[in-house]
């Protein structure tokens, strides 16, 4: 099942693909406290939605994985959850986010 909004996807993705590049940047491409900074307060911003904005934000997260062509967008769109403290349990093959 997909969202039935399509922007909320989009914005999901923007998120997590945002989230990769400040994660995987080079430190004379962006400073590394001002992206550790971003990231955590992404985390602390996705953290504080109620319950079912959480819900639907994970599911969207999901089906954008299960979609995901490029193996290394969909290993982070997986990873994504556990890394910003969404979940509790890590996924069995959990990339790289550091959220």
């Amino acid at each position: 099942m997909t969202d039935t909004d399509p922007l909320v996807p989009v914005l999901a993705g923007l998120v997590v693909d945002i989230v990769w590049f400040l994660d995987s940047c080079e430190d004379d491409e962006v400073d590394p406290d001002s992206a550790v900074k971003m990231m955590e307060s992404v985390s602390w911003v996705l953290t504080r939605l109620p319950q079912d904005q959480r819900d639907r934000f994970l599911k969207v997260l999901s089906d954008l994985a299960e979609a995901e062509q490029d193996p290394g967008r969909r290993e982070f769109l997986e990873a994504f959850p556990f890394a910003g403290g969404l979940v509790e349990e890590e996924p069995e093959a959990s990339g790289r986010a550091k959220v």
